[in-house]
């Protein structure tokens, strides 16, 4: 196939498009600033804004995988520009281009758009896609982890020290990047059971515990951390000062507190995709393992 995917330059995109690459399918990405050549990919200067950008990245594709959105943002407005505005961009750019076939990256967040701007912004972006008339799949992503990703970098290194500071009791998911990838790609395959929302995972059923994640995330990095749940009060004082410290680059938000301390992220076993279409691969502990282990090598951990 040939793949419009946007994101590429990310932690997720990155794996997907190595995995297209490897199983010889043909790649358009857009890309804010030069990227280095690589053979099978076509490199589309700009953002997901000026039409001429996304006319160009979906010129003769056969499906569009839409990794690109923002999962930390100043406000609810900078939210809405990049997860909704970003998604309708795309699926007017595939409209035009007479494309069909449509995979939409959008997180179990959007289960709960009243707890988050982020949750919001997601479920808002899955409506667009659900009335675009596109022949599309929508793939809601647990806690996602891999090489390269910095989002979970904290945990590990929190691990590796000893102490990990933790969210309320309660329980998630998690799925590897490459697994995601693969389940990106079967998808953007599909020319049957569309129109479907999919919460893949990594097979464990009802997911981790916090303090079993603590556990697991301890083995990995070689330590046995002392698992440490903090107060939904605590975690919003802690928001509000690193906004002090950091003003719009903090990472603790207010909108990430809510949705970190949510007891409930673990994938529906009514909504995994079919066996026929996609399982995971990746042993989680294992995965994790091998994350610590490029986590050393890149000198992060």
């Amino acid at each position: 196939m040939k793949l419009a995917i946007t994101g590429g330059t990310g932690f997720v995109g990155g794996h997907l498009m190595r995995l297209a690459l490897e199983k010889g399918h043909i790649v358009n990405a857009l890309a804010r600033s030069p990227q280095q050549a690589r053979g099978g990919v076509t490199w589309i200067d700009g953002a997901i804004d000026p039409a001429r950008n996304l006319d160009a990245l979906v010129d003769g594709v056969d499906a569009v995988i839409h990794v690109a959105g923002a999962i930390n943002a100043a406000d609810r407005a900078a939210f809405a520009r990049c997860n909704i505005d970003g998604t309708v961009a795309m699926i007017e750019a595939a409209n035009r281009a007479g494309i069909k076939r449509f995979v939409h990256v959008s997180s179990l967040a959007a289960r709960e758009p009243a707890l988050s701007d982020y949750g919001w912004s997601k479920a808002e972006s899955e409506r667009r896609v659900e009335s675009s008339g596109l022949d599309w799949t929508i793939i809601r992503p647990p806690a996602v982890y891999g090489p390269g990703d910095r989002e979970m970098l904290e945990l590990f290194r929190m691990a590796n020290k000893g102490v990990m500071l933790l969210p309320p009791p309660g329980r998630l998911s998690l799925i590897a990047a490459e697994d995601l990838g693969r389940l990106l790609i079967a998808c953007a395959r599909q020319s049957t059971g569309t129109r479907k929302i999919y919460e893949p995972d990594d097979g464990t059923v009802r997911g981790w515990a916090h303090r079993d994640l603590a556990r697991v995330l301890g083995e990995a990095v070689g330590k046995t951390p002392w698992p440490l749940p903090m107060p939904a009060v605590v975690l919003g004082i802690a928001s509000g000062v690193e906004r002090l410290v950091k003003g719009k680059k903090a990472r603790l938000t207010p909108d990430r507190v809510r949705y970190f301390c949510h007891p409930d992220w673990v994938a529906r076993r009514s909504m995994a995709p079919p066996i026929r279409l996609w399982k995971p691969k990746i042993d989680t502990a294992k995965g994790l393992r091998q994350t610590a282990a490029d986590y050393r090598e890149a000198g992060w951990l």
